[in-house]
């Protein structure tokens, strides 16, 4: 695999080829996520939960992902690495700059932002600015307060209509990639279709144009798992062996399966 870039992510899905991401947190993960074949890695706030043992993202701050983002690209991994702008880390243009800036500097190529229409301004002016954004709809982690726990989104069709309206808007303000968790299958499909970006999957059916999972979930680590997650590490020997298979059942479109998604 050469250096994956977001014109090699793009000419995956004008051809209908699956790509894969996995997150990853340090260099040692770094290097084999990238050696199996992913052609992306998150740098994802999930670290919070994972590492620091929190019970969600939103203790996590810039400094953590800073450092977390820059063991990932001591790897020099292939694949296209891409951090999590964390809890309250892009409030206003200022902000989201500096930060964004202090993610880049260490190393990421990509930043990841979740919300919906309100961001469009900071996507336009980071964009403009030479710093791609992978934008966040469904669940977004960040706001588990706001909407009562990790509950899955989109299922009227008035919550479906929004998240399709966010996502063409974000599409026009220049995100690079989007990222549809925890949404009902159909509408994963559906937006990934209408969409001329890419669109990564997580608890989204198998209609995205790539799957993301967290490392430690895939893994069998986690304790608690949600109904997306297949532990990948089942009757393989090895944590290389666990993410090739992980990375060939995506493209292979064996994952993820109808018990998998939601509807």
């Amino acid at each position: 695999m050469g250096k994956i870039t977001i014109s090699t992510l793009d000419k995956m899905k004008a051809a209908g080829e699956k790509f894969v991401c996995i997150t990853a947190y340090d260099a040692t993960f770094a290097r084999l996520v990238s050696d199996a074949g992913a052609e992306t890695i998150l740098v994802g706030d999930s670290l919070g939960m994972v590492l620091q043992g929190y019970d969600s993202t939103i203790p996590v701050t810039i400094d953590d992902m800073a450092y977390h983002t820059a063991c990932v690209m001591r790897a020099r991994p292939q694949s296209l690495v891409i951090a999590d702008m964390p809890f309250m880390s892009y409030t206003t243009p200022e902000q989201t700059m500096a930060h964004a800036t202090e993610l880049m500097q260490a190393g990421a190529q990509m930043v990841k932002m979740e919300g919906g229409t309100w961001l469009s301004d900071s996507i336009s002016m980071l964009v403009e600015r030479g710093i791609p954004v992978c934008a966040h709809l469904g669940l977004t982690p960040q706001s588990v307060n706001a909407f009562g726990g990790y509950r899955v989104q989109g299922r009227t069709p008035k919550e479906a209509k929004s998240i399709l309206a966010d996502a063409v808007e974000i599409q026009d303000a220049g995100a690079s990639l989007l990222v549809l968790e925890c949404v009902p299958a159909p509408l994963a499909t559906d937006i990934s279709a209408k969409l001329d970006i890419p669109v990564i999957g997580i608890g989204a059916g198998a209609g995205t144009d790539a799957q993301v999972l967290v490392l430690h979930d895939m893994l069998g680590l986690s304790e608690h798992t949600a109904r997306f997650v297949e532990n990948f590490m089942e009757g393989q020997p090895t944590i290389q062996g666990a993410l090739k298979r992980f990375v060939e059942a995506v493209k292979s479109g064996e994952y993820p399966r109808e018990e998998h998604t939601y509807t």
